[in-house]
């Protein structure tokens, strides 16, 4: 992890330093803003800034996002200057160290900086053979292109397979090709000279030239301009880069990584992507499958995140309740592990008792997972065959398919359209079913009048 000290830190510079350097960070020192700036700007760039509250903060904050530098800030003041951590924090300081700082301190900012959420958890075999595959072509410098959907963790691969590469001790950059604006896209890859255009104030180091050595992870590479695709392009097959304003080519050494959430075999047919591109990038795919498609990992994963965020939030660290794993289990989580994270987050603080129970699985919107995105009648008919079925052991299946039909229907209200699109049956079977029961003696729930009931759609 690279770390960059800014300020005196009232005497305590270099106990700072060999602290972070004991926990294996490399640190830089620079004395002002403007020192930090150059520091920045020449391309040894940082994980985390260490700042001297003393400095102004929000000066610095501007001038990082005034050239898009991204990098989180820690302030360090003395013990008791508890006005000065508050102001900094407004400012935006992530995070306030007393000083004198304290080894064991130090040491959990620079971890929970450097893995970030980062760890790599699975138990199901379709992501297994994935990991294997990265195991296999980490220690090579070939080209890796991440395929999956939005939030399955492509950038969490990334990080594994430098992790295991020739390059681990080298810097690890990632940019998101999608987060900034075309017209500065090629700023931030590739750098630029002071002057090459408005706001230019200083020679800039590029992206390209900050990961020489290392690995650079092209985020969301398909939304990439097709013209800048083109200087990419050169970039990978010469290994030099121009910067924006420059006069002569930059030799860089780096391993490139790209990720995307698109079919490039479609965008290159559609004309957005550079087919010999897709050929340079696309040496080896890691196709991480959806969440849905590996369902032993949604409990291996739900359990890992009530394990960090019970200890995040200082609460006691609950177990699921079966019930709870059912619904975890059977949601088809669009948003994949990304939302299966925050899911869990809110479990931890809204869980009570002794386990996580299904109460507590929540959406952002307060509802229950499971009832949330549920028509009325299904939702109904859903708790009642829990209901039902609870306590269905030691009877004959046709008893247990009776009474789940007899009991959907009445939280139909009778109405034979709604229960048979809830029992995914046709409404023929439900009627011949029905038919059955009554001639046995059995009551049923006669129809309900119209609009008693809202309408559900077929396949709801």
């Amino acid at each position: 992890m690279r770390l960059l000290i800014v300020g005196t830190l009232k005497g305590q510079l270099t106990t700072a330093t060999k602290i972070a350097m004991e926990n294996g960070a490399t640190v830089t020192h620079a004395e002002d803003h403007e020192q930090a700036m150059r520091v920045l700007r020449g391309g040894k760039g940082a994980d985390l800034l260490l700042v001297d509250v003393a400095l102004d903060i929000r000066d610095l904050v501007m001038r990082l996002e005034a050239e898009h530098i991204h990098a989180p800030i820690v302030a360090c003041g003395i013990t008791n200057d508890a006005r000065a951590a508050v102001a900094a924090i407004r400012a935006g300081a992530k995070e306030y160290i007393p000083l004198p700082p304290e080894p064991e301190l130090i040491a959990a900012v620079l971890a929970a900086v450097a893995n970030d959420s980062r760890e790599l958890v699975y138990r199901d075999e379709a992501m297994a053979r994935v990991i294997k595959l990265a195991q296999q072509i980490a220690g090579s410098d070939a080209s890796v292109m991440i395929t999956g959907e939005s939030g399955t963790g492509k950038e969490v691969l990334a990080r594994y397979v430098h992790t295991r590469s020739a390059r681990a001790k080298r810097p690890f950059i990632s940019i998101n090709c999608a987060a900034i604006p075309e017209h500065l896209l090629e700023s931030e890859l590739f750098g630029h000279e002071k002057g090459a255009f408005t706001g230019a104030i200083a020679r800039r180091i590029g992206k390209f030239e900050e990961a020489t050595g290392g690995t650079l992870l092209l985020d969301e590479i398909s939304e990439m301009d097709v013209r800048l695709q083109s200087k990419l392009l050169r970039a990978i097959q010469e290994r030099v880069i121009d910067r924006v304003g420059g006069t002569k080519p930059v030799p860089v050494d780096i391993r490139i990584i790209a990720t995307s959430n698109r079919n490039l075999a479609d965008a290159v047919r559609e004309g957005t992507f550079r087919e010999d591109l897709l050929f340079r990038l696309n040496v080896v795919n890691l196709k991480i499958p959806p969440l849905r498609e590996r369902p032993a990992d949604i409990m291996e994963l739900a359990q890992h995140f009530v394990k960090k965020y019970a200890e995040a939030n200082g609460v006691p660290m609950r177990p699921i309740s079966t019930e709870a794993k059912r619904v975890l289990s059977t949601n088809r989580w669009q948003g994949n592990v990304r939302e299966l994270e925050n899911t869990m987050h809110r479990s931890v603080l809204m869980a009570q008792g002794d386990e996580i129970g299904p109460d507590a699985i929540l959406t952002p919107d307060g509802d229950r997972l499971d009832l949330a995105k549920t028509a009325p009648a299904v939702a109904h008919a859903t708790m009642a065959a829990e209901q039902v079925t609870r306590a269905l052991v030691g009877r004959t299946v046709a008893d247990v398919e009776r009474d789940l039909i007899l009991e959907t229907l009445k939280h139909c209200l009778g109405n034979r359209t709604h229960a048979a699109n809830i029992l995914g049956i046709s409404i023929r079977t439900l009627r011949n079913k029905l038919n059955e029961y009554a001639d046995g003696g059995i009551p049923i729930t006669p129809a309900g009048t119209p609009g008693e009931y809202p309408r559900i759609p077929m396949g709801a």
